[in-house]
């Protein structure tokens, strides 16, 4: 791996760079500057010398979530795709493609948590050809596990063969679960998450009577087995195993001691990592983890299955589940439990040894990873949604350090001043995300001669060690600026990964922030009560600045750049003077060719172009198809209002107590969850993230486009 390396851009040549007519006089940059002294790191910034390799690179896959080895001894594997897939192709790193084994997408609802969520082979697979998977449908949401068969072609199965085991309606999109795996004992073991919403408000995890929020265990016929432990009571469903589980993503069993390893999805505050047992109840929603959460009845931690091990959202935010490593390429960590975190891309080895965690250590980091997988030989993989499949590699050396002062970056000449290093580029942008009122500068550094490659309507993409700076500073009373911190963004090779300096109390300099914190300032604002109020701002961590950026920058696209920025020697279009320099992947012609969002706060601007702008800038980056939300709208810019799944619709996240309430009610704002969740500050509210403020600009866009008819 290696550790870190200078960022250079160099001057190119006038003949690369006047993309358009005209001398360079007419264009607000001239020429690219070089850039040297800037050392983030474009490896993994990792704790241990553990690394992280791609697989198969002439593949990429659709959001993989599962990978398994072929079950007849055949040097293929098999991928997951959420969208309703399995992929099939040769286990060599040369391949150049895969082939569809299965493709069940027109009964697939792969909206939010949904999709095809797992696949399991059946034991005598080479002699019957069966294997089953476990989706969400489309129409009505439910959960199912069904089984099909091989064809003659290996490679091939019958979409026409399924028989459904098991079925059982979803109240909510959210917490689907959805792994499934065959134990050593030849059982179905399927997890289930409690129906979803939040804190569980059917109660489903703690009683016995539904299938939702548990562990459950069938057989490969889809019948119940005499020893599951509630068998014999009237009032549960035989075939649970386990059960009080929230959104149990990823399961695995101990290939030598046959424990059954399980990571929960918290709520709020606690991801944790769980040794299922026959009959056990692992408290949710009267717990999270080892904190009470809905506990009227005080019952203490000791009545339930305690975790094996915890960590709180300044690490993470969503757990993805492991296995115990007993593969050989890794010796200094066999036995160790590897589990990571969709959020914030963390990887830990967690080694524990029957009683108590012996230790738990961070060995790596990797952009979303949805799921881990082993081979038969018992070595690890990780899919991620950017499409690829990784591996671990013990590659010795030293770590790759992160500048631990703003200074130390030389992202700047002068830190106290925010004098940037020449070929830094200013940028600003046509619809700002919302930032509490705080204002904010960007700057863009693509390394040495490399270019970014355009794209007219979807994020871009940039090099391997691209560097992204933003400054946040906060009017505190008339002319008094406090600076609060400077969030650098580096497009490593795994993904983008996301740092915070926090300014110190002198303001000559920024500290690096290990983890998420807060701080509270005193702010003069006359229309407050006797002229002041606070104001409360979180300093993001590494978890929440991946949280958002999942493996995409947000601010640099096409319609945000197409505005003019008042360069040094000239007032000119960014998109004209960037192609000018050379800084795309081809000539992109004129920027009057393409699209700008509006700046939802320009009242000379249409409503419906303001309010489209505000959303897709504030709200698509969670809310678009697949998406990371349990919500199946999509909020993109250039998606026609009748097909954005909301206008008219019933939310099913809650109606937040509105009367005739509808995701969007047209003409009517104040029967719109959309536009309530903009109003309020408690954990319902949008964007929910890093805000402690209502953004009443945007509530006033978003209502009056409501009122007026959404289009």
């Amino acid at each position: 791996m290696k550790a870190s390396i200078p960022l250079f851009i160099s001057v190119l040549p006038l003949a690369w760079g006047c993309r358009e007519s005209g001398g360079d006089e007419d264009f607000g940059l001239t020429q690219r500057q070089r850039v040297e002294g800037v050392t983030f790191p474009t490896g993994l910034p990792q704790p241990t010398a553990l690394g992280v390799v791609r697989r198969f690179p002439n593949l990429s896959f659709a959001q993989p979530l599962f990978l398994t080895p072929a079950p007849d001894g055949t040097p293929r594997l098999f991928v997951v795709e959420k969208t309703g897939r399995v992929r099939v192709f040769a286990d060599d790193d040369a391949v150049t493609r895969s082939t569809i084994f299965l493709d069940i997408m027109d009964r697939v609802g792969p909206a939010g948590e949904g999709g095809l969520l797992g696949l399991a082979f059946h034991p005598d697979y080479s002699q019957n050809g069966f294997f089953y998977v476990y989706y969400t449908t489309t129409g009505q949401l439910r959960s199912r596990v069904s089984r099909f068969q091989v064809t003659a072609d290996p490679d091939l199965a019958d979409p026409a063969s399924e028989s459904i085991l098991l079925e059982f309606p979803q109240p909510y999109s959210n917490h689907n679960a959805g792994m499934i795996a065959f134990g050593s004992d030849g059982r179905l073991y399927i997890a289930t998450g409690d129906g979803g919403s939040a804190n569980d408000p059917h109660g489903n995890a703690q009683n016995l009577g539904t299938l939702l929020g548990k562990l459950l265990r069938i057989t490969p016929s889809g019948g119940i087995p005499a020893d599951n432990p509630f068998v014999d009571d009237p009032a549960a469903r035989g075939e649970i195993w386990a059960y009080g589980l929230r959104n149990p993503w990823r399961f695995s069993f101990d290939r030598q001691t046959g424990e059954l390893w399980l990571g929960d999805v918290g709520q709020a505050d606690i991801e944790e990592i769980d040794i299922i047992v026959k009959g056990g109840n692992y408290g949710w929603r009267i717990y999270e983890g080892n904190r009470s959460n809905i506990n009227p009845g005080g019952q203490p931690p000791s009545a339930f299955e305690g975790p094996v091990s915890s960590y709180d959202h300044s690490l993470g935010r969503s757990i993805t589940g492991g296995y115990v490593y007993r593969g050989s390429l890794l010796p200094s960590h066999v036995g160790a439990y590897f589990y990571a975190d969709y959020a914030s891309g963390r990887i830990w080895a967690l080694v524990y040894d029957g009683n108590r965690v012996v230790s738990n250590t961070q060995v790596a980091t990797l952009n979303t990873p949805a799921s881990f997988a082993e081979d038969r030989d018992g070595e690890l993989y990780v899919c991620s949604f950017d499409g690829g499949i990784y591996q671990f590699e013990e590659s010795g050396g030293e770590a790759p350090q992160v500048p631990a002062l703003l200074s130390e970056t030389g992202l700047f000449i002068n830190t106290a001043n925010l004098v940037p290093i020449a070929g830094l580029i200013e940028y600003e942008v046509n619809s700002p995300r919302w930032s509490d009122g705080a204002r904010t500068r960007q700057w863009l550094a693509p390394p040495g001669l490399t270019v970014i490659n355009f794209d007219a309507t979807e994020a871009w993409e940039f090099p391997v060690g691209t560097v992204i700076a933003q400054q946040v500073d906060l009017d505190l009373a008339p002319g008094v600026v406090r600076r609060l911190e400077t969030r650098v963004l580096v497009q490593q090779a795994t993904g983008l990964t996301g740092y915070t300096y926090k300014w110190n109390e002198a303001q000559t300099d920024a500290d690096l922030q290990a983890d998420a914190s807060t701080e509270t300032f005193t702010i003069q604002d006359p229309l407050a009560p006797g002229g002041e109020r606070q104001q409360e701002w979180q300093f993001p961590g590494p978890a929440d600045c991946i949280q958002c950026h999942s493996g995409r920058v947000l601010g640099i696209r096409t319609r945000q750049l197409n505005r003019d920025f008042p360069y040094r020697n000239l007032t000119d279009n960014q998109l004209r003077s960037w192609n000018h320099i050379g800084l795309f992947d081809r000539n992109i012609g004129s920027h009057d060719n393409y699209g700008a969002f509006a700046d939802p706060r320009d009242t000379t601007e249409p409503v419906a172009a303001r309010a489209r702008s505000y959303m897709a800038t504030n709200c698509a980056v969670c809310h678009f198809p697949a998406g990371p939300t349990p919500t199946d709208i999509d909020l993109r810019f250039d998606t026609p209002v009748d097909d954005i799944n909301a206008v008219d619709v019933a939310p099913t996240g809650g109606d937040l107590g509105l009367t005739g309430a509808m995701r969007i009610s047209t003409g009517l704002k104040e029967s719109s969850v959309l536009w309530e969740r903009l109003r309020r500050l408690e954990s319902v509210r949008m964007p929910p993230l890093g805000s402690n403020r209502v953004d009443q600009a945007a509530v006033d866009v978003i209502g009056q486009w409501i009122d007026e008819g959404p289009e």
